[in-house]
């Protein structure tokens, strides 16, 4: 049963709920703890794990009322994405319950519960949890481990699940360092060519000389190098799958070429009049934006259509919420065995300075930054002073006021966001740093939805 291995958090400043939560579940799953305080949410969710967290919508002095907890939803799933949140309400906040899960709640209870009620809301969202979760754990079962359980990972799972078996070609968007090469792996590995060729061509990086004669293969005589006869990559992967990475950097008369061998299936190698044909499953993938692939003088929409029948994007690793915490600790597990090193702990601040910084380089820069940390530290807990962020990647500091919102309503917002965040809900401190009364924050509380 699910409920047994489940870890919940209930938060309420009602005492006589806390304890009434408490007897009903305790007995039925591995841990029940009960906070008052909602200013402690966040500290709890970073020292363990939850599955669920119970949250009540009304706190005393906080925010404003009725809409606390909407507030600290939000919190908890920029925290902690991958937690469920249940909303508990009262009868006359149903309409704010309904907001709650637009925004995010896995669902919501009205006190007075039934008890029935509140193991049958628990026991459905494990079992959906634990589904999705077998889902990614298939994915990953082969040779390739794509790690992560935020929002858009999800996503590409479920986009993987149902591509990997088909043999529509591929296209697979992304930021350099964001795996896109890990994501084609795993299309062949879930595929029905898996026990067929993987590969890999940089297509980006061949020279127009190179071009043909790595794809399409030669034969003896063929050019002054060509002592014997090749196989090209096609043929190579012939029965199995193809990718070529880098296609958004290959000349116009590149594409021409690559496209004739798509349309027709069948290569000829330098040298010879014989076709070859070819069973290919095709993925590609590129960094460049897709509106400059569209772009006619840059790349041919004829072949756009060839190689796209599917796309997927990875996302950057700003985007991925608490995957960093995994990848961090993925890697530094790693890495400290390759080094020949002692399992590592995390001081506090080590995973909050990591969360800090954006990542201009994704996830191939948080790996090398996490591989000198475990090669450079001497003892066995990593402390925020032993990250060191590479000069080569663009960082936060460095974006320009261009790419920002200079809209007045957006600039108010943050301003607020960004207090509220600091006193941690205050409302009456909050509204005395802005310089205004707690009324008049109360009224951009309710401007803004916060």
């Amino acid at each position: 049963m699910v409920l047994k291995n489940a870890k919940i958090l209930v938060i309420d400043d009602d005492a006589d709920v806390l304890t009434a939560l408490r007897l009903l579940l305790k007995p039925l799953v591995k841990e029940v703890v009960t906070e008052k305080n909602p200013s402690n949410i966040l500290s709890q969710i970073e020292k363990a794990n939850y599955e669920i967290i119970i949250l009540d919508m009304n706190f005393n002095g906080l925010v404003n009322t009725g809409n606390e907890g909407i507030f600290w939803l939000n919190k908890i799933q920029k925290q902690k994405p991958e937690t469920s949140v249940i909303l508990m309400t009262a009868y006359a906040d149903i309409d704010l319950a309904i907001r709650g899960l637009k925004e995010g709640a896995s669902d919501f209870l009205m006190k007075p519960w039934k008890n029935e009620k509140i193991i049958e809301t628990i026991t459905t969202i494990l079992n959906n949890k634990k589904s999705k979760t077998a889902q990614k754990d298939n994915l990953n079962s082969n040779s390739v481990a794509i790690i992560g359980d935020s929002d858009v990972m999800n996503d590409v799972f479920v986009k993987l699940k149902k591509v990997a078996p088909t043999d529509a070609n591929v296209l697979v968007l992304g930021e350099n360092g964001t795996g896109k090469d890990l994501i084609a792996r795993a299309l062949h590995d879930h595929s029905n060519r898996r026990d067929k060729p993987f590969v890999k061509v940089d297509v980006g990086a061949l020279t127009a000389s190179l071009f043909e004669s790595e794809l399409f293969g030669y034969k003896k005589g063929a050019f002054t190098d060509a002592k014997e006869d090749r196989k090209g990559r096609f043929e190579a992967a012939n029965g199995g799958t193809l990718f070529l990475d880098e296609i958004g950097n290959i000349s116009l008369s590149q594409q021409v070429r690559l496209l004739t061998v798509l349309q027709n299936r069948q290569v000829t190698p330098l040298g010879s009049n014989e076709a070859i044909p070819v069973d290919i499953r095709l993925i590609c993938a590129t960094n460049i934006n897709p509106q400059v692939l569209a772009d006619e003088n840059k790349f041919r929409k004829d072949l756009i259509y060839r190689i796209n029948t599917v796309d997927i994007i990875a996302p950057p690793l700003r985007d991925r919420g608490t995957d960093i915490t995994e990848l961090s600790h993925h890697f530094v597990s790693l890495y400290a065995e390759k080094y020949n090193k002692n399992a590592f702990s995390f001081d506090s601040g080590f995973i909050s300075k990591l969360k800090k910084h954006d990542f201009p380089g994704n996830v191939r820069e948080l790996q090398y930054v996490l591989e000198r940390a475990v090669i450079m530290t001497d003892g066995t807990t990593l402390n925020p002073d032993d990250l060191v962020f590479s000069s080569i990647e663009r960082t936060s500091t460095s974006t320009s006021l261009e790419t920002k919102s200079l809209n007045l309503d957006d600039l108010e917002k943050n301003a607020i966001l960004t207090v509220l965040d600091k006193h941690k809900g205050n409302v009456s401190k909050s509204a005395k740093e802005l310089g205004i009364t707690r009324a008049a924050l109360y009224r951009r509380l309710q401007k803004y939805e916060l």
